[in-house]
């Protein structure tokens, strides 16, 4: 017996990748994930929302968070739903993503609601085409950790935005969203009875993946993805780097190297700002100023990044749906950080030494310790 999946409208359409109904993906592993993640911004940081939805089909899940951040203060609703018997509605209580058009315009909804007095509607319509990264395939020894394909688009966003009653109509702020799929990490509660994937404490990790929106004088835009992962510890030096200039006919120029010299608040690790140096593949090179704009920052940890409180994407809550969330005053203190980790959407503006300046999202990591930044060991966390 070979049972096939449930059949649904999904079918309908000629979609399918394998020899099942589109509900089936190809591995059995509980780490399937298809996922969505977006923000959009002020341009002056006074403002940022948050948003991202997760369906994990091997655990008939679907989860997802919405929030505001205004300067430290960050308000977030979550939701999480059984997937079935509705996985193509993409939505999970207040919390709704629509394509209105692929590839070009999207919906991202937070309708007003019982947990936090906050809601937004923002539609992303793209600036830039969607960039498709490096795959990402991470092992450890014989296991592969996660595999899985991601893209991004850079763009603007246009809506309104309430808290506490207050409702604020916006337009031309900047947008940038991401879309994964495949076996990934960080999925569901950590299993006891398995090798542990966590870096070690003296291991330094170092990271950030941030898409910019960049204006010319002349008014014209273009991107830039600055994506690096550097590990470091005794006798041991890995680095990978990512993204490139990406511009509005689809032309695409990768970095060749990006050498960060950022620097991070000692307490938090937020990141404060400082100097990238890009190299495309052609040789050419070229200085990026980045500057954290204000306190605002989106917080993915209370989207379930690294864990909150117990909580892990995928993970199963019950039949039904589950709505919960928080209203956190002050995300910068040494206790908040912690508590919410350190990867967040950093609302940065950067000067391009080609004359160009932007704005746009930055998550950034690190971790380890290193004297030149102020940075100890005992204050590390992820």
């Amino acid at each position: 017996m070979n049972p096939i999946g449930p059949l649904g409208a999904a079918d309908e359409g000629f979609n399918h990748q394998i020899v099942d109904t589109v509900a089936t993906v190809g591995t059995s592993d509980l780490a399937w994930t298809e996922k969505v993640c977006a923000m959009a911004c002020a341009p002056d940081g006074s403002v940022q929302l948050g948003f991202g939805l997760g369906q994990y089909k091997n655990r008939n899940v679907l989860d997802g968070y919405a929030g505001i951040s205004r300067g430290v203060e960050q308000v977030t609703v979550r939701g999480s739903r059984t997937l079935a018997p509705t996985p193509e509605e993409l939505s999970v209580g207040p919390i709704e993503y629509e394509i209105v058009e692929p590839l070009r315009k999207i919906r991202f909804r937070l309708a007003e609601n019982d947990c936090q007095p906050a809601a937004f509607d923002w539609l992303f319509e793209a600036a830039l085409p969607a960039q498709l990264e490096d795959r990402t395939h991470l092992r450890r020894g014989y296991r592969v950790m996660s595999d899985l394909v991601r893209y991004h688009q850079i763009g603007t966003a246009s809506g309104w935005v309430s808290i506490d009653g207050q409702r604020t109509t916006f337009e031309d702020w900047v947008s940038t969203r991401d879309h994964s799929w495949g076996v990934r990490y960080d999925v569901g509660v950590p299993l006891g009875d398995v090798e542990s994937m966590d870096l070690p404490p003296e291991v330094s990790f170092r990271m950030i993946w941030a898409p910019i929106l960049m204006t010319r004088a002349d008014g014209s835009r273009y991107g830039l993805h600055l994506h690096y992962q550097i590990v470091q510890m005794d006798g041991f030096f890995s680095k990978t780097v990512m993204g490139g200039v990406e511009h509005a006919d689809g032309r695409f120029e990768k970095w060749k190297d990006l050498v960060p010299e950022l620097s991070f608040d000692p307490d938090n690790r937020r990141l404060r700002g400082g100097l990238i140096r890009a190299t495309t593949e052609d040789g050419t090179e070229r200085v990026l100023a980045l500057e954290a704009v204000s306190d605002t920052g989106f917080h993915l940890g209370a989207g379930l990044y690294f864990g909150f409180e117990g909580r892990h994407h995928g993970s199963w809550l019950g039949p039904g749906l589950h709505v919960d969330g928080e209203r956190i005053e002050d995300c910068s203190t040494y206790e908040s950080a912690r508590r919410l980790h350190q990867i967040r959407d950093t609302v940065v503006r950067v000067i391009d030494s080609t004359g160009a300046t932007g704005v746009g999202n930055c998550q950034p990591i690190i971790t380890g310790g290193d004297e030149s930044l102020g940075l100890t060991k005992e204050s590390s966390f992820m």
